[in-house]
Formats: C-alpha cells, structure tokens, sequence
C-alpha cells in the first residue's frame, strides 16, 4: 500500500487527451510528515504512520509533542496510518503527491455530508403516495406500512425508515489520477470524492 492525507479542496473540470471533458475533484495533499514507523518485530505488523497539519504547542499534550519530537517536527493535527507501506521512508522524511503517477487507479476514502434526520423518501428514494385523491391529505412523503398487525406483531429489522442520514465514513474505489501539480501540492481525481470542502480524505492504492 502507499497513501498520503489529503485536504478537499472542491470541484472542476479539465479536458484529457481526446478533447474530452473530465469532472475531478482537487485534492491538496500537502507534505506528510513520517512520524512513526511500526514493524513486525515490535508491534506485531508493519505500517507507516503520517502526520499533517501544525498544531499549537499549547493545544497539545505532553506526550504528543514528545512523540512528534522524536521525527523532528511540530505537533500535528491529523495523524493516519497506512498499513504495510510499499515505500521505504525513514522516520522525519516527508511524502508528497509524487508518489502517485498521472493515470494511476487509486481509493480515496472520506467522510460524508452530514445531512441530518431525513425522511424515507429523501434517504431511500421512497416514492410517496403519488395521488392526492380518495379523501388523503398529507401523505406525499409518508413511509407507509411498516409491518403486519397480529402477525408477526413486530417490525422486522432492517425495515426502511427515517432516521440519520449522512456523515458516514465511506471508500470509493478505482478513482482515476487525472493530473498532478507538485508544486501546489495538488491531486485531481476524476468523478466526485466524498465529503464537505474543506474536509480529510485519505488517498491510497
């Protein structure tokens, strides 16, 4: 596996080779600081941890600020770790959007859009009544049935109702890396990335 953390930056859109035009979705992923290397022999499986982000000292703990000591570098905000890392780094280095190659198939896993407690046809695609005839009123976008009455005189689990919607830890898998600016730290993945702008992803393969 390689990896490195990402910021969203939002959406646009380029034209590839054939005059086509691609939707992507910017990604900056600014240098990842090594902060921690974990081995089979002492941790029991291998993995590189990466940190982003400064942090103020003041907001920090004792023991973070020591740990991120011991890689030469500030307190860090965000903190991941890649399992079984297919480059060798050392502990300090930094990993930057080079890693990943224009045309490369990648995993980019994000945080959903939180959007709160909605209602079965918003969050099951749940098609209402329909019809406003036969003396109903307000029933548009009313769930319906939920079950029998006697029997099985219970709701089955799993049954489709309202409820949190959003805000889930989601994958989307075989994006396409459609371009790289290393100067700016930028990453462009083809299609749509989940999560607000603003938001940490992770992109790995």
């Amino acid at each position: 596996m390689k990896g490195i953390i990402g910021k969203k930056i939002g959406m646009t859109s380029v034209y590839g080779p054939e005059g086509k035009q691609i939707a992507v979705t910017i990604i900056e992923a600014e240098p990842n600081v090594v902060t921690q290397i974990k081995n089979q022999e002492t941790d029991g499986y291998s993995a590189l941890q990466l940190a982003v982000g400064d942090k103020k000292e003041k907001n920090s703990t004792k023991a973070a600020i020591n740990h991120f000591a011991k890689a030469s570098t500030s307190a860090k905000k965000i903190v991941k770790e890649f399992r079984d890392y297919s480059i060798e780094k050392n502990l300090g280095d930094t990993v930057t959007v080079d890693i990943f190659a224009e045309g490369e198939s990648v995993d980019v896993v994000g945080t959903t859009k939180g959007k709160g407690f909605q209602g079965v046809v918003k969050r099951h695609g749940f098609a209402g009544v329909g019809e406003a005839s036969h003396g109903q009123h307000d029933r548009s976008r009313a769930p319906g049935s939920v079950g029998g009455s006697s029997y099985p005189s219970r709701v089955f689990k799993g049954m489709r109702m309202a409820g949190r919607m959003g805000n889930d830890r989601v994958k989307m898998k075989g994006l396409k890396v459609v371009k790289i600016f290393a100067d700016k730290n930028y990453i462009l993945i083809s299609g749509s990335v989940p999560g607000h702008i603003g938001s940490t992803v992770f992109i790995q393969k």
